[in-house]
């Protein structure tokens, strides 16, 4: 197919990409679907991170209700709707404490994903040497590599490991990046996920404190991801924004998603907040790429933010991801794994692969293959994942006691 073209028809970088992990995960299970339900192994998925649940009722009614508004199909405007951005703020101060200029300080998204890719895009400047750095977390959501590869810059990965407790120090960081050669004004931006995935940790005001000292130092932008700020099962390890740190806003912007805490991943919507000249710069080039967000969605999704339905709906939704998080942990323990450091946040387990097995990938290739169990090899998310995997408990707890019981028939123990 590719002989019709010149060689150099997509840049080195986009050539170099590979198909993001769970999509390729998704289709060797279709392969192996049938060979699998032959031996009363039918696939349960534990790898994409995806609420199964329904969204909020409230939700799903109110936008059928505003699908008949006079205007609401034309377009929109990719900064969002006046009456979305206002609720943006009036959430981050209801959950936070934050205060936002909904004008100046927020902007929408198609989904996290979309403004942490584009902002990446925008950041770096493609060069064949002496490329644009991102700091990024190791092991991290897998598709900030491939953001920072496609928009031809470097991942420059920080260890995340249980002996740093998952928040490096980053002035040894730093004394460390510069040993190595690297030229200290190529780098962009650090990038933290707190909380994380894969790990599903969780970071102290202290370390994102130390975060934020350290971008000012270097003069550089902060990147928080906190799409499972809803997802927590404990006071204790409640998730907080970076703009709850003083001075946070000199330096940094926040992403946010609809997807995980109200179950909506296919509506595609989230916002970024912070620092103004980073917002509305991000802003000018999103404005180039898209026409805005349906305005059914924005309206639906912006009364539901601030709404005790709301809060109601992501009180019940932890609820039950702590009761299937016992399944497993109790599930895993009984395996033999030590379940005795699981944090209370996200819906994630990250765990090392049983001793027998030297990769990650071939315990996952096995666990598929002869259990019909689809987790996701450690090392897909960065070369310290290698000898742990990832499991998302979003199924029904009936097939999550499955997992354990095919486990244990199949002779999977760590």
């Amino acid at each position: 197919m590719m002989s019709n073209f010149k060689e150099n028809l997509f840049n080195k970088d986009v050539m170099s990409l590979d198909t993001y992990i769970m999509f390729k995960l998704k289709e060797e299970t279709a392969r192996l679907k049938p060979e699998l339900i032959a031996k009363n192994r039918a696939p349960i998925s534990l790898s994409m991170g995806a609420p199964t649940a329904n969204p909020p009722k409230a939700l799903v009614e109110r936008l059928k209700q505003i699908l008949d508004e006079d205007g609401i199909h034309t377009y929109s405007t990719p900064k969002g709707e006046d009456y979305y951005r206002k609720a943006v703020a009036q959430r981050m101060k209801n959950r936070f404490g934050v205060e936002l200029d909904p004008d100046k300080e927020i902007y929408s998204l198609v989904g996290s994903k979309e403004g942490i890719a584009n902002l990446i895009r925008f950041l770096i400047t493609q060069k064949d040497t002496d490329k644009d750095i991102i700091m990024v977390p190791d092991p991290c959501y897998a598709s900030y590599l491939q953001f920072i590869q496609c928009a031809g810059g470097e991942a420059y990965p920080i260890p995340l490991t249980a002996e740093n407790h998952y928040m490096p120090d980053l002035d040894e960081v730093w004394d460390k990046f510069v040993k190595t050669g690297h030229n200290p004004e190529n780098l962009k931006a650090l990038i933290i996920n707190y909380p994380n995935n894969p790990l599903g940790v969780s970071a102290t005001r202290d370390y994102v404190k130390s975060a934020v000292d350290f971008c000012k130092k270097h003069k550089i932008l902060l990147i928080s991801d906190l799409a499972y700020s809803d997802l927590y099962f404990s006071e204790d390890e409640k998730p907080f924004s970076v703009f709850e740190i003083e001075g946070a806003k000199d330096i940094a912007v926040e992403f946010h998603s609809f997807s995980k805490p109200y179950a909506v991943t296919g509506w595609r919507l989230g916002w970024v907040c912070g620092n103004e000249f980073v917002v509305q710069r991000l802003g000018k080039g999103k404005s180039t790429v898209d026409n805005g967000i349906f305005k059914a969605l924005q309206k639906a999704c912006a009364e539901i933010l601030n709404s005790k339905e709301g809060d109601d709906y992501i009180k019940e939704g932890n609820l039950g991801y702590k009761r299937k998080q016992e399944i497993m942990v109790k599930g895993f323990t009984e395996l033999g794994w030590d379940m005795s450091h699981v944090p209370h946040t996200t819906f994630y387990l990250w765990m090392p692969i049983p001793r027998k097995y030297k990769t990650s990938f071939e315990f996952c290739e096995d666990l598929l293959k002869t259990s019909g169990i689809v987790v996701v090899p450690g090392n897909a998310f960065g070369n310290c994942g290698e000898g742990f995997f990832r499991l998302s408990y979003v199924c029904s707890d009936e097939q999550l006691q499955e997992v354990i019981d095919r486990m244990k028939a199949d002779g999977f123990r760590y």
